[in-house]
């Protein structure tokens, strides 16, 4: 059952860590290219799929990396398990408490070409906040990969 986990484990950490990094490397250099009100309406039509789908795959993976630290055969490999459930917990909480609440503000705005007074562009916020959970999830899919090594 733990090589089963251990594979679970991987596949959802490197989805996690691999759609992050997509959208460091390419998505958000678009995003920044585009004015504002463009970028407001591709902002909504990006978040269509992804706000429903990555908790799932982000929580899955936590709990995961948490069950495998509790029930490896292997003290390191557990230690490794336990860090990567933290990090990606980390993953969470930065989307959770900062990019989420951004994207409820730009989604909030209900016309792209007239944008409130006090309209401030998120997007070099939401660029710190997403590298930080970028670097959580590439960082927890190699202790993943580690650990799952040492099984």
């Amino acid at each position: 059952m733990t090589e089963v986990l251990g594979i679970a484990v991987l596949l959802g950490s490197g989805v996690t860590a691999g759609v992050l990094f997509a959208v460091a490397l390419s998505v958000l250099p678009a995003l920044f290219a585009m004015e504002t009100g463009t970028y407001v309406y591709a902002h909504k039509l990006l978040g269509r799929n992804w706000d429903p789908t990555m908790p799932v795959v982000v929580l899955t993976s936590t709990l995961l990396a948490a069950v495998l630290a509790l029930t490896a055969d292997d003290g390191a490999a557990q230690a490794l398990f336990a860090v990567a459930a933290v990090l990606l917990l980390g993953v969470s909480a930065v989307s959770h408490l900062a990019n989420v609440p951004i994207n409820r503000r730009v989604k909030s705005v209900e016309n792209p070409d007239e944008l409130p007074a006090d309209w401030e562009d998120p997007r070099p916020l939401w660029r710190r906040w997403h590298l930080l959970r970028t670097l959580l999830a590439v960082l927890a899919l190699a202790l993943n990969a580690a650990a799952v090594t040492a099984l």
